[in-house]
């Protein structure tokens, strides 16, 4: 179930900045709440969650060949937010 509701995590150079303030982003499941993706993170990495934002990335326009477009698809984005002291591991090496 974790794995169906976290996807990857957002690695990006403005997340990173983020990471000072305990703030971390995830790639979610467009059917997911916040409840259900504050469940998943506090089972996933062993932590206490302590407030969780969610927005729709939307879809972007993209070239596909020499005349035709097409778009990239949309996407959900959860910034999930940690209690002084904790960290998420796998964002550590990034």
């Amino acid at each position: 179930m974790i794995s169906e509701i976290i996807i990857e995590p957002v690695v990006t150079e403005k997340n990173n900045a983020m990471r000072d303030a305990n703030k971390y982003a995830f790639r979610v499941d467009a059917r997911a709440n916040k409840h259900q993706i504050l469940a998943a993170v506090r089972d996933a990495f062993d932590v206490h969650p302590i407030g969780c934002n969610v927005l729709n990335v939307s879809r972007k326009p993209k070239r596909l060949r020499y005349r035709t477009t097409g778009y990239r698809s949309g996407w959900k984005k959860a910034i999930i937010t940690l209690p002084a002291g904790e960290t998420i591991s796998i964002f550590e090496g990034a």
